[in-house]
């Protein structure tokens, strides 16, 4: 049977569907974007690197999951002083996503998960995992990949700031496709920190400010420390974390609802 072997969405016939609705395969929705990535990378690092992670847990595990096309622009006026950055309004994405889950779940699909590459993103995912649970039958999960065995891959690092184009971002792009990757127009970048904020979101004051203000490479970390090698072990951290995620997601729970109103609660009502 194809749709054990195939894990691209999109490659199946709508026959092999049924098939594949019928094993409960879990549908993956990678969401990245196209924004600069300093002067040594191409723009479409976020995308990319989410879909080949989604693709690698495809491979790995065929029989168990779906992965929809990847969505390739996102949150991103912020960069919008750099060439090339394509920004999506919240709501624009928000709705698209949504429509996209919605149609999984109306084909009999009872588990979904939108795997996140861009971290502007990541409150926007949420919202569309959130509002496919209240909206359907089914359960939706949101997550970025590169939180999956952080603490882990962090370690491998010889750099302490990890943002933006970046050793682990580069390291993994150097894994997948060295060849685009300019690594001798690399440079570290920071940002501007305070004791509680800082231009880029990673104190516990979440503020995210234009970065037309306060880089001029479009770098936060020091990608110049970046290599193919430790790119192979990032991703292999991140796999063995994803696949007993998998595991988890797979057999979790979807309980009958039970109303705890002592009088008949007004369900005209229309949210």
């Amino acid at each position: 049977m194809r749709a054990r072997e195939i894990y691209e969405y999109n490659k199946l016939t709508w026959p092999e569907m049924n098939d594949a609705i019928a094993m409960q395969k879990v549908v993956i929705l990678p969401t990245g974007s196209t924004e600069q990535h300093g002067p040594h990378m191409p723009l479409d690092v976020d995308l990319f690197l989410v879909r080949e992670v989604c693709h690698e847990l495809g491979r790995r595990a065929p029989d168990k999951v779906l992965v929809l096309p990847a969505i390739p622009c996102g949150l991103n006026l912020h960069h919008i002083d750099f060439p090339g950055t394509i920004h999506i309004q919240p709501d624009h994405f928000i709705n698209y996503c949504l429509d996209v889950t919605k149609s999984v779940a109306y084909h009999g699909f009872k588990r979904i998960a939108l795997v996140n590459g861009h971290g502007s993103n990541g409150p926007l995912v949420d919202l569309v995992a959130r509002r496919t649970v209240l909206e359907t039958p089914s359960i939706c999960c949101a997550f970025g990949y590169f939180a999956m065995g952080k603490a882990e891959y962090e370690a491998l690092l010889e750099s302490t700031v990890h943002a933006h184009a970046d050793e682990m971002e580069t390291s993994l792009y150097l894994h997948f496709a060295q060849e685009r990757v300019q690594l001798d127009k690399a440079v570290f970048g920071n940002d501007r920190v305070g004791q509680y904020m800082s231009s880029d979101s990673t104190k516990a004051v979440r503020f995210n400010d234009f970065w037309g203000r306060w880089t001029k490479t479009g770098i936060h970390g020091d990608p110049t420390k970046a290599t193919a090698a430790k790119g192979k072990q990032i991703l292999e951290i991140v796999m063995k974390h994803m696949l007993a995620w998998l595991e988890e997601f797979r057999t979790w729970p979807i309980e009958v609802r039970s109303d705890q109103h002592r009088l008949p609660a007004q369900k005209d009502i229309r949210w």
